[in-house]
């Protein structure tokens, strides 16, 4: 498997004249993911991480849950990588009902939907749970994320998505926010992963909050969205139907909370 990132020649013009000066820049390419031997989407993906990648896409499209599959392999084509996913029946049978292809550039989540409607699907709302922040919290959550993104210190040109739960217990790079925030769910849902969190807690983006960003935070059922970037108006539409609390335009600091405030304590809870 190739690595994120390489090297890639450049002439650079400044001040100090033309300088041949090579640019580390993110690896990008078709990633196909196909489930019981039919292609159901084609990303253009940064290539790492790919088994959560397989597993999150699955969840956040509503295609299957991690129990509902039954193995994942990832293979080498001459033009790109696939990840090869194989379902059980029920999961099988629900996936007939809902067929997509979807082929284009990054940061496009909902390319070649068959239907209207499945772009705007409703989601099931998130349970309460009793999780709160602190602005202090939120504030603290977003500073750290910075120093767990690898691929966006060697390039400058990658999303990151990240779980925080006390602390930042997962984070997930891509050149594609949607397939970032992909990686990160299947991350957190494998089965037998010793370090996987518990949905209760924030997802934390790099990124602006489009509507389907929050039908992804929804399918993996975590109650707060933190954005470092402004969102649409429909997510924040939808951040209110689902019971989400959604918070944007985070800085170091100040925040915008656009939904469900209540979430929002002044200090931590107790016991």
């Amino acid at each position: 498997m190739m690595a994120g990132f390489r090297q890639m020649p450049r002439l650079t013009f400044g001040p100090g004249g033309l300088r041949h000066d090579p640019l580390t820049l993110p690896e990008e390419m078709a990633v196909a993911l196909s489930f019981n031997g039919s292609t159901q989407a084609v990303m253009m993906a940064t290539p790492g991480d790919l088994a959560d990648f397989g597993y999150g896409f699955a969840l956040t499209e509503g295609i299957a849950t991690p129990a509902e599959i039954e193995s994942l392999d990832i293979v080498q084509h001459p033009n790109g990588l696939e990840v090869q996913i194989w379902l059980k029946s029920p999961a099988e049978a629900r996936l007939s009902a809902r067929r997509r292809t979807m082929t284009g550039p990054v940061g496009c989540g909902l390319c070649g939907l068959d239907s209207l409607d499945q772009a705007l699907r409703l989601m099931p709302a998130v349970a309460a749970g009793g999780f709160t922040m602190t602005p202090a919290q939120i504030m603290a959550a977003m500073a750290a994320l910075p120093a767990a993104q690898p691929l966006h210190d060697a390039t400058h040109a990658a999303h990151a998505a990240g779980f925080w739960a006390g602390r930042l217990r997962a984070v997930r790079e891509d050149v594609g926010r949607h397939n970032a925030l992909d990686k990160l769910a299947g991350h957190l849902a494998r089965p037998a992963r010793g370090d996987a969190a518990a949905p209760n807690g924030a997802i934390l983006l790099t990124s602006r909050v489009s509507i389907d960003l929050v039908q992804k935070t929804a399918a993996m059922g975590v109650p707060v969205l933190i954005a470092a970037s402004a969102p649409t108006a429909q997510a924040v539409s939808l951040a209110e139907a689902c019971g989400i609390t959604l918070i944007a335009r985070a800085r170091p600091d100040r925040f915008d909370v656009f939904t469900h405030s209540d979430r929002i304590r002044e200090t931590a809870d107790v016991g």
